[in-house]
Protein backbone atom coordinates (compact mmCIF):
# COMPACT_ATOMS: atom_id res chain seq x y z
CA UNK A 1 0.00 0.00 0.00
CA UNK A 2 1.49 3.64 -1.04
CA UNK A 3 1.87 5.94 2.33
CA UNK A 4 -0.50 8.77 0.95
CA UNK A 5 -3.36 6.03 0.64
CA UNK A 6 -4.48 5.99 4.07
CA UNK A 7 -4.53 10.40 4.43
CA UNK A 8 -6.23 10.30 0.62
CA UNK A 9 -8.99 7.95 2.19
CA UNK A 10 -9.91 9.94 5.31
CA UNK A 11 -10.45 12.87 2.65
CA UNK A 12 -12.28 10.72 -0.01
CA UNK A 13 -9.33 11.41 -2.45
CA UNK A 14 -8.89 7.90 -3.99
CA UNK A 15 -9.52 6.81 -7.29
CA UNK A 16 -11.58 3.98 -7.91
CA UNK A 17 -8.81 2.08 -8.83
CA UNK A 18 -6.44 3.12 -5.42
CA UNK A 19 -9.61 2.59 -3.36
CA UNK A 20 -9.90 -0.85 -4.72
CA UNK A 21 -6.46 -1.50 -3.91
CA UNK A 22 -6.27 -0.35 -0.66
CA UNK A 23 -9.23 -2.46 0.67
CA UNK A 24 -7.58 -5.43 -0.49
CA UNK A 25 -4.71 -4.62 1.98
CA UNK A 26 -4.42 -6.10 5.39
CA UNK A 27 -4.18 -2.57 7.49
CA UNK A 28 -7.91 -1.39 5.24
CA UNK A 29 -10.09 -3.83 7.82
CA UNK A 30 -8.51 -1.82 11.45
CA UNK A 31 -9.21 1.23 9.76
CA UNK A 32 -12.78 0.36 9.15
CA UNK A 33 -13.20 -0.95 12.48
CA UNK A 34 -12.10 2.30 13.82
CA UNK A 35 -13.93 4.10 11.95
CA UNK A 36 -17.44 2.67 13.03
CA UNK A 37 -16.39 2.65 16.25
CA UNK A 38 -15.45 6.21 16.80
CA UNK A 39 -18.37 7.25 14.87
CA UNK A 40 -20.70 5.72 17.80
CA UNK A 41 -18.95 7.89 20.23
CA UNK A 42 -20.74 10.30 21.39
CA UNK A 43 -19.02 13.77 23.01
CA UNK A 44 -20.22 14.50 27.42
CA UNK A 45 -22.62 17.64 27.56
CA UNK A 46 -20.51 20.50 28.46
CA UNK A 47 -22.45 23.90 29.53
CA UNK A 48 -20.09 27.00 29.29
CA UNK A 49 -21.84 29.03 31.05
CA UNK A 50 -22.08 26.77 34.03
CA UNK A 51 -18.68 26.37 34.65
CA UNK A 52 -17.98 29.92 34.30
CA UNK A 53 -19.96 31.04 36.86
CA UNK A 54 -18.29 27.78 39.12
CA UNK A 55 -14.81 29.39 38.27
CA UNK A 56 -15.95 32.93 39.60
CA UNK A 57 -16.97 31.51 42.87
CA UNK A 58 -14.01 29.62 43.04
CA UNK A 59 -11.81 32.21 42.96
CA UNK A 60 -13.65 34.87 44.98
CA UNK A 61 -13.75 32.42 47.87
CA UNK A 62 -9.27 32.96 47.72
CA UNK A 63 -7.20 35.56 49.10
CA UNK A 64 -5.24 36.08 45.49
CA UNK A 65 -2.09 37.21 46.61
CA UNK A 66 -0.21 39.35 43.67
CA UNK A 67 3.15 39.91 43.24
CA UNK A 68 4.10 42.49 40.59
CA UNK A 69 7.49 41.52 38.71
CA UNK A 70 9.33 44.41 38.18
CA UNK A 71 13.05 43.83 37.96
CA UNK A 72 14.53 47.05 37.15
CA UNK A 73 12.74 48.70 40.60
CA UNK A 74 15.74 46.21 42.17
CA UNK A 75 18.12 47.08 40.15
CA UNK A 76 17.50 50.84 40.66
CA UNK A 77 17.71 50.29 44.40
CA UNK A 78 21.28 48.45 44.01
CA UNK A 79 22.16 51.50 42.09
CA UNK A 80 20.41 54.10 44.81
CA UNK A 81 22.65 52.41 47.54
CA UNK A 82 26.38 51.61 45.08
CA UNK A 83 25.38 55.51 45.00
CA UNK A 84 25.34 56.16 48.55
CA UNK A 85 28.08 54.17 49.52
CA UNK A 86 30.40 56.08 46.83
CA UNK A 87 29.55 59.64 47.87
CA UNK A 88 30.12 58.29 51.29
CA UNK A 89 33.58 57.35 50.40
CA UNK A 90 34.53 60.55 48.54
CA UNK A 91 33.34 62.63 51.29
CA UNK A 92 35.49 60.64 54.13
CA UNK A 93 38.31 60.98 51.49
CA UNK A 94 38.04 64.25 50.72
CA UNK A 95 37.96 65.34 54.37
CA UNK A 96 41.70 63.43 55.09
CA UNK A 97 44.43 65.33 56.03
CA UNK A 98 47.60 65.33 53.27
CA UNK A 99 50.55 63.67 55.34
CA UNK A 100 54.33 63.23 53.90
CA UNK A 101 56.52 61.98 55.83
CA UNK A 102 60.50 61.01 55.52
CA UNK A 103 62.39 58.14 57.15
CA UNK A 104 66.26 58.61 58.67
CA UNK A 105 68.84 58.92 55.77
CA UNK A 106 65.60 60.77 53.90
CA UNK A 107 64.31 63.90 52.56
CA UNK A 108 61.57 65.11 50.52
CA UNK A 109 60.45 68.42 49.16
CA UNK A 110 56.52 69.32 49.24
CA UNK A 111 54.63 72.18 47.23
CA UNK A 112 51.77 73.37 48.71
CA UNK A 113 48.59 74.41 46.87
CA UNK A 114 49.43 78.26 47.04
CA UNK A 115 53.16 76.87 45.48
CA UNK A 116 54.52 77.75 49.32
CA UNK A 117 57.92 75.53 49.74
CA UNK A 118 58.55 72.46 52.85
CA UNK A 119 61.52 70.56 52.73
CA UNK A 120 61.67 67.91 55.22
CA UNK A 121 64.78 66.92 57.29
CA UNK A 122 64.76 63.22 57.99
CA UNK A 123 62.43 61.55 60.41
CA UNK A 124 60.01 64.19 60.01
CA UNK A 125 56.49 64.74 59.60
CA UNK A 126 53.83 67.37 58.28
CA UNK A 127 50.42 67.02 57.55
CA UNK A 128 47.51 69.62 56.32
CA UNK A 129 44.57 69.85 54.77
CA UNK A 130 44.62 70.56 51.24
CA UNK A 131 40.93 70.80 50.60
CA UNK A 132 40.50 74.01 53.08
CA UNK A 133 44.39 75.03 51.97
CA UNK A 134 42.70 78.56 50.31
CA UNK A 135 40.52 79.22 54.13
CA UNK A 136 43.46 77.94 56.66
CA UNK A 137 47.07 77.24 55.84
CA UNK A 138 47.94 75.01 59.03
CA UNK A 139 50.40 73.15 58.79
CA UNK A 140 51.36 70.26 61.37
CA UNK A 141 54.87 69.22 62.07
CA UNK A 142 56.76 66.85 63.94
CA UNK A 143 60.46 66.69 63.62
CA UNK A 144 62.03 70.01 61.09
CA UNK A 145 61.41 71.54 57.97
CA UNK A 146 62.04 74.23 56.20
CA UNK A 147 59.93 76.52 54.81
CA UNK A 148 59.61 79.27 52.05
CA UNK A 149 56.12 80.48 52.26
CA UNK A 150 54.16 82.29 49.52
CA UNK A 151 52.42 85.81 50.75
CA UNK A 152 48.91 85.44 51.04
CA UNK A 153 47.15 85.28 54.41
CA UNK A 154 47.94 84.10 57.97
CA UNK A 155 50.14 80.74 57.82
CA UNK A 156 50.96 78.87 60.80
CA UNK A 157 52.82 76.36 61.92
CA UNK A 158 51.82 73.88 64.95
CA UNK A 159 54.25 71.72 67.02
CA UNK A 160 53.93 69.95 70.15
CA UNK A 161 55.96 72.46 71.88
CA UNK A 162 54.79 75.60 70.06
CA UNK A 163 53.13 77.54 67.57
CA UNK A 164 54.75 79.09 64.63
CA UNK A 165 52.85 82.04 62.55
CA UNK A 166 54.00 83.81 59.19
CA UNK A 167 52.67 85.69 56.15
CA UNK A 168 55.17 85.40 53.99
CA UNK A 169 59.09 84.28 54.98
CA UNK A 170 61.37 81.61 54.89
CA UNK A 171 62.40 79.71 58.01
CA UNK A 172 63.21 76.27 59.90
CA UNK A 173 61.62 74.69 62.48
CA UNK A 174 62.59 72.02 64.32
CA UNK A 175 60.68 69.91 67.46
CA UNK A 176 62.64 67.03 68.27
CA UNK A 177 62.03 65.70 71.92
CA UNK A 178 62.76 67.96 74.10
CA UNK A 179 64.22 70.60 71.86
CA UNK A 180 62.57 73.05 69.77
CA UNK A 181 64.00 75.63 67.58
CA UNK A 182 63.02 78.13 65.52
CA UNK A 183 65.53 80.33 63.07
CA UNK A 184 64.18 83.26 60.71
CA UNK A 185 65.91 83.85 57.39
CA UNK A 186 63.11 86.14 56.03
CA UNK A 187 60.65 88.27 56.58
CA UNK A 188 58.70 88.15 60.10
CA UNK A 189 58.38 85.24 62.10
CA UNK A 190 56.05 84.95 65.45
CA UNK A 191 56.65 82.18 68.04
CA UNK A 192 53.85 80.86 70.37
CA UNK A 193 55.66 79.04 73.42
CA UNK A 194 54.27 78.42 76.63
CA UNK A 195 51.27 81.19 76.18
CA UNK A 196 54.10 83.84 75.13
CA UNK A 197 54.46 85.23 72.00
CA UNK A 198 58.56 86.27 70.67
CA UNK A 199 58.66 87.82 67.44
CA UNK A 200 61.78 87.18 65.06
CA UNK A 201 63.28 89.77 62.56
CA UNK A 202 65.35 87.29 59.63
CA UNK A 203 68.69 86.60 61.03
CA UNK A 204 67.10 85.37 64.60
CA UNK A 205 66.09 82.09 66.02
CA UNK A 206 64.36 80.91 69.16
CA UNK A 207 65.52 77.46 71.02
CA UNK A 208 63.96 75.80 74.13
CA UNK A 209 65.54 72.60 75.63
CA UNK A 210 63.52 71.05 77.76
CA UNK A 211 61.27 73.41 78.31
CA UNK A 212 64.31 76.10 79.35
CA UNK A 213 64.09 79.08 76.66
CA UNK A 214 67.68 79.60 75.74
CA UNK A 215 69.74 82.48 74.29
CA UNK A 216 70.90 81.69 70.13
CA UNK A 217 73.55 83.28 68.26
CA UNK A 218 72.53 84.91 64.50
CA UNK A 219 72.98 82.10 61.62
CA UNK A 220 75.77 82.41 59.02
CA UNK A 221 74.03 80.76 56.42
CA UNK A 222 70.59 81.80 54.69
CA UNK A 223 69.31 78.49 54.57
CA UNK A 224 70.06 75.80 57.51
CA UNK A 225 72.93 74.15 57.02
CA UNK A 226 71.32 70.42 56.81
CA UNK A 227 70.31 71.86 53.50
CA UNK A 228 74.23 72.29 52.73
CA UNK A 229 74.84 68.32 53.85
CA UNK A 230 75.97 69.31 57.01
CA UNK A 231 74.12 69.32 60.46
CA UNK A 232 75.34 72.72 62.97
CA UNK A 233 74.97 72.81 66.43
CA UNK A 234 75.90 75.87 69.44
CA UNK A 235 76.17 74.43 72.90
CA UNK A 236 73.74 71.63 72.53
CA UNK A 237 74.21 68.90 74.78
CA UNK A 238 75.75 65.60 72.85
CA UNK A 239 72.56 63.64 73.06
CA UNK A 240 71.02 65.36 70.57
CA UNK A 241 74.36 65.63 68.51
CA UNK A 242 73.90 61.86 68.70
CA UNK A 243 70.05 61.52 67.58
CA UNK A 244 70.86 64.25 64.79
CA UNK A 245 73.82 61.57 63.26
CA UNK A 246 71.13 58.56 63.92
CA UNK A 247 68.65 60.46 61.86
CA UNK A 248 71.27 61.16 58.98
CA UNK A 249 73.15 57.81 58.78
CA UNK A 250 69.75 55.78 59.73
CA UNK A 251 71.94 53.74 62.03
CA UNK A 252 71.91 52.37 65.68
CA UNK A 253 74.30 54.49 68.38
CA UNK A 254 74.98 53.14 71.44
CA UNK A 255 76.99 54.82 74.05
CA UNK A 256 79.09 53.65 77.26
CA UNK A 257 80.06 56.16 80.21
CA UNK A 258 79.84 59.20 78.42
CA UNK A 259 77.90 62.58 79.92
CA UNK A 260 75.39 63.20 77.03
CA UNK A 261 74.47 66.48 78.58
CA UNK A 262 77.89 67.77 77.70
CA UNK A 263 77.42 70.52 75.81
CA UNK A 264 78.98 70.25 72.16
CA UNK A 265 79.42 73.24 69.00
CA UNK A 266 80.56 72.18 65.86
CA UNK A 267 78.80 70.23 62.85
CA UNK A 268 79.31 66.86 60.97
CA UNK A 269 79.39 65.95 57.32
CA UNK A 270 75.77 64.26 56.37
CA UNK A 271 77.02 62.18 53.55
CA UNK A 272 80.56 61.09 54.61
CA UNK A 273 80.12 58.78 57.91
CA UNK A 274 83.72 58.26 58.65
CA UNK A 275 84.11 62.23 58.81
CA UNK A 276 81.18 62.82 60.64
CA UNK A 277 82.10 60.13 63.31
CA UNK A 278 85.64 62.02 63.59
CA UNK A 279 83.75 65.41 63.60
CA UNK A 280 81.60 64.23 66.27
CA UNK A 281 84.29 62.18 68.66
CA UNK A 282 87.22 64.34 68.52
CA UNK A 283 85.90 67.83 70.23
CA UNK A 284 84.21 65.76 72.37
CA UNK A 285 87.03 63.52 73.34
CA UNK A 286 85.40 60.16 73.12
CA UNK A 287 86.25 57.25 70.69
CA UNK A 288 83.97 55.75 68.48
CA UNK A 289 83.93 51.59 66.94
CA UNK A 290 81.96 51.23 63.94
CA UNK A 291 80.50 47.69 63.09
CA UNK A 292 78.03 47.10 60.16
CA UNK A 293 75.10 49.68 61.17
CA UNK A 294 75.88 50.16 64.72
CA UNK A 295 78.59 52.47 66.23
CA UNK A 296 79.33 52.67 69.77
CA UNK A 297 81.03 56.00 71.75
CA UNK A 298 82.58 55.31 74.74
CA UNK A 299 84.84 57.45 77.04
CA UNK A 300 88.29 56.69 76.30
CA UNK A 301 89.36 54.92 79.56
CA UNK A 302 85.48 53.34 79.48
CA UNK A 303 86.18 49.15 78.98
CA UNK A 304 84.33 48.03 76.21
Amino acid sequence: MQENYLAKWLNNELSEEELAVFKKSAEYASYEKLIDVSGALKAPDFDVDKALNDFKNNTSQKDVKVIKMNPMRKILRIAAAIAVIFAASYFYISTLDESVSTQFAERSEVMLPDNSEIILNADSRITYSEKNWDKERNISLQGEAFFKVAKGQKFTVATKDGLVTVLGTQFNVENRKGFFEVTCYEGLVSVMFNGQETKLPAGNSFMAINGNVLKTEAPVNTIPSWMSNESTFKSIPLKYVLNEFERQYNIEVKTQNINLEQLFTGSFSNTNINLALQSISTPSQIKYELEGNNVLFYAENAPK
